[in-house]
């Protein structure tokens, strides 16, 4: 068991990370400006438990291949760049949507998740991460190496969850006030494309 002094300076950091502008929470922001705080939620639940594979990847070793191969991080890369690719079609797609004062319809629930699940786990750099991170935390005294990775992990998580959900509140609280406009749900459709187009630019220019 880690001890309560590392858990609490593990989880400072690790809240601390997660509040560094980067690529998932301004994933979370779009998606929660767009289709509302739920479904913001719903992608930080995707994105958080990318996190648990990449957990599971460092403690069982899997995590060196990227480290030390570079066919396996560029194949990695660019199958999460073209995906963000397909999100950036899908939403400059959505700018021919009728409006008729409705709400615009919803993404399932199960595809939010995936997006976020998907974005967060063929991020490479992601896994070179935890594997450079987590072993600063793990004490052989403490106990089994891969439950202190898991109990780690399951930190990682939390705190994900915390800092993203807040910002998927803030933003789907914006968005609400927002998306009664059709004019500027047409151009947060397009903001969320260039968004996911940066994002993929960004991902497949990524050096290890």
């Amino acid at each position: 068991m880690i001890p309560a002094d590392v858990v609490f300076l593990f989880l400072g950091v690790a809240i601390a990370l997660a509040a560094v502008p980067g690529p998932d929470n301004i994933f979370v922001m779009t998606q929660s400006a767009l289709y509302g705080r739920m479904s913001g939620l719903i992608v930080t639940l995707g994105l958080a438990s990318g996190l648990i594979v990449h957990t599971t990847a460092a403690a069982l070793g899997v995590a060196v291949i990227f480290q030390t191969s570079q066919t396996a991080f560029a194949a990695l890369k660019y199958a999460g760049a073209a995906y963000l690719v397909y999100l950036a079609w899908k939403a400059f797609n959505a700018q021919d949507t009728k409006f008729d004062g409705a709400e615009i319809p919803r993404v399932a629930s199960r595809k939010l998740f995936l997006r976020g699940l998907i974005m967060n786990i063929a991020n490479p750099k992601v896994t070179i991460f935890m594997l450079a991170f987590l072993p600063q935390f793990v004490d052989p005294q403490n106990g089994p190496i891969i439950g202190q990775f898991y109990q780690l992990g399951a930190l990682m998580f939390l705190a994900t969850v915390g800092v993203f959900g807040a910002v998927a509140f803030a933003a789907g609280t914006l968005g609400s006030l927002l998306k009664g406009s059709p004019v500027v749900q047409i151009w947060l459709n397009r903001a969320s494309g260039l968004i996911f187009v940066a994002l993929a630019i960004k991902l497949a220019t990524a050096e290890r």
